[in-house]
């Protein structure tokens, strides 16, 4: 069985980036809907939640690639055999 490799700093860092750029950007775009769209106070469809569903699968996605990838065992052969 493969071994779970631990992320970098590095990776750890850039995926907690992409949560603070989702999480104020998100915010940002409902304050839109909500305050500008929504001002008439009339019922506006809410296009927002294509681009949030969106954006969190990708990071549904990230946080996965981060946290739950495991070591390829093969791969120092395939390198080996590759610079051969």
């Amino acid at each position: 069985m493969p071994n779970k490799t631990t992320p970098t700093s590095k990776q750890k860092s850039t995926f907690m980036l992409h949560v603070v750029v989702f999480l104020l950007a998100n915010a940002a775009l409902w304050a839109y809907w909500y305050f500008v769209q929504g001002a008439n106070h009339m019922w506006v469809y809410p296009w927002g939640i294509w681009i949030t569903a969106a954006w969190g699968l990708s990071l549904i996605g990230h946080w996965c690639a981060v946290y739950t990838n495991y070591e390829d065992v093969g791969n120092d052969e395939y390198l080996r055999q590759k610079n051969a």
